[in-house]
């Protein structure tokens, strides 16, 4: 799960980064203590790379975690859980792992078919009848393991409406209205990263085992390894006591946000976590699934099933200032993605939720495992400290990652930047809807999603999604028949053009709707939608 990654474009106070850095020392066995020499598996000076790295890119509070060879090398916190408050981020502090969640979906899954209930390659239909996608074949053929590797034939992101932002729909609600989200691309035949059908995968898991995702998950993998302080319900984000507090540019400025507290989308990254248990994890999973008192979570067969690359993803060639990430191939595993990265196989994941941002790392054949978890929304600041830790790891040539990113992240910038000033300069202030505005009022249907309220309030058009309370916009007239949905609720960060089409009798045939921003996060599938006045027939 990945939401409004929003670039910065100002600095914090220097003086508030440097009083916020103290970091917290884990007591985890062969975890540094205060004052000791860094370990040989990070480089030197990594406190004083945490620092700048947080202050290049604004994230008031992160947490590291580092395994190498068995142990646990580093596991710390840094910074603030909230700006404005004092309270540090230390190894216990709980963020929100969001898609790292998904790993541990795959986890269960496979736990079940060790135990004979199920089987990868099993139809989806054989545990959840009523279970359909919108084509017949699809349907027949879908299998537990397609759920999980993000080539189903659905668009990007595609459904996410009907879950985010929090909606009354619930968990299997949001399933059954997949049968009706038109596919993108023909099954299994390209890569488009989805979250509903973990949605669906957690629903196979209750289905079999008799347990709901959260109760199996807590139980049969959090709690055999000791992570005792994680939990598994977006809703606990919302929490009092030692949990980061979600922050993000909103016009402007970085600031607290409000967090996502709905536990649909659980089984796709509803996991809440800190450093030390994100340490025991990656040392469970570098160790083929055998647990510290020497037991097995899970067997080498499940080990090799979950990373197994089975969709090939798209690998173009990184941008100029990343030249040294340039791999050779990328695909995506069971909840995991697979790369290479300097002759070593690179198993990786990033999560994003409103706030939070984070990426876990392993490198098995260096038995090294990295976490780092920020409550920021910069996608460059986790990128540069893992990138930085690989390569001392490697001995390989130093790269300025810090300062590759900076530059990266202002060329994006500039990038948006000028793809809104076309847009504006392409527009026609000059022209007028065809319609009073009374006449685009009115209640509109889409397959999946549902119903969408158009009304005239004050002198101006409301927007309403029927069955997503923060969907509230004001339209702005943009040129011709196109309104700007400008959304009251300003964290969501997702404006989007209002596209009126007219039959030949002047009435409203379609709406279609697309992000105004191209840094929209791609979970607010606006453009999938297809509004269509209510009782009117579809053609």
């Amino acid at each position: 799960m990945r939401h409004s990654i929003h670039r910065s474009a100002a600095a914090w106070a220097a003086a508030l980064i440097l009083l916020a850095l103290s970091p917290a020392v884990s007591p985890l066995p062969g975890a540094p203590r205060a004052g000791a020499a860094p370990a040989v598996a990070v480089p030197p000076g990594l406190d004083a790379a945490v620092a700048r790295i947080m202050k290049a890119f604004e994230v008031p509070g992160l947490a590291l975690a580092v395994v190498k060879d068995g142990r646990v090398v580093w596991a710390k916190g840094y910074g603030v859980r909230r700006l404005g408050d004092p309270a540090p981020v230390d190894a216990r502090t709980l963020f929100g792992i969001a898609s790292n969640t998904k790993v541990f979906t795959a986890t269960a899954l496979g736990l079940l078919v060790e135990e004979g209930k199920l089987a990868w390659d099993a139809p989806v239909v054989d545990y959840l009848p009523w279970f359909m996608m919108y084509d017949a074949y699809v349907t027949r053929e879908i299998t537990v393991r397609d759920l999980l590797v993000h080539r189903s034939g659905l668009g990007l992101g595609a459904g996410d409406l009907l879950w985010w932002p929090e909606s009354t729909y619930d968990r299997r609600d949001v399933a059954r209205r997949l049968r009706y989200i038109k596919p993108a691309t023909s099954f299994r035949s390209a890569y488009a990263y989805d979250n509903v059908l973990y949605l669906v995968a957690g629903e196979v898991i209750q289905a079999v085992s008799g347990r709901t995702w959260e109760d199996f998950v807590a139980e049969r993998i959090l709690k055999r390894i000791g992570m005792t302080g994680s939990n598994v319900r977006h809703s606990a984000a919302g929490d009092a006591g030692n949990v980061a507090a979600p922050h993000a540019r909103v016009e402007g400025a970085v600031r607290p946000v409000a967090p996502f507290t709905s536990d649909n989308t659980n089984p796709a990254g509803g996991i809440n976590s800190g450093a030390e248990d994100m340490a025991r994890w990656m040392l469970v999973r570098l160790n083929r699934g055998k647990l510290a008192d020497g037991t097995a979570l899970y067997s080498e067969r499940t080990a090799r099933q979950i990373e197994t690359p089975v969709t090939i993803v798209p690998n173009p060639a990184p941008a100029a200032e990343l030249a040294a990430l340039r791999s050779n191939f990328s695909a995506y595993a069971l909840g995991l993605g697979v790369r290479d990265y300097r002759g070593q196989r690179v198993l990786s994941h990033t999560g994003g939720l409103p706030g939070y941002v984070s990426q876990v790392t392993l490198l098995p054949e260096r038995n090294l495992g990295i976490a780092v978890l920020t409550n920021a929304e910069s996608t460059e600041a986790f990128a540069a400290l893992t990138w930085q830790i690989i390569d001392h790891d490697l001995g390989a040539p130093p790269t300025d990652w810090t300062a590759a990113y900076l530059k990266l992240k202002a060329r994006q910038d500039a990038e948006t930047a000028a793809a809104l000033g076309r847009s504006s300069s392409a527009r026609n202030a000059s022209s007028r809807p065809s319609l009073p505005l009374a006449g685009y009022a009115g209640t509109y249907t889409d397959a999946w999603y549902g119903d969408v309220v158009l009304a005239e309030e004050n002198g101006h058009l409301v927007m309403r999604f029927t069955r997503t309370a923060a969907l509230v916009g004001d339209l702005e007239h943009w040129q011709y028949d196109t309104f700007i949905a400008r959304w009251r609720d300003r964290e969501l960060r997702a404006d989007a053009y209002v596209s009126f089409a007219l039959d030949p009798d002047g009435s409203i045939g379609r709406i279609r709707m697309e992000a105004v921003s191209p840094e929209t996060d791609f979970s607010y599938d606006f453009q999938d939608l297809d509004l269509r006045p209510a009782g009117k027939a579809r053609r």
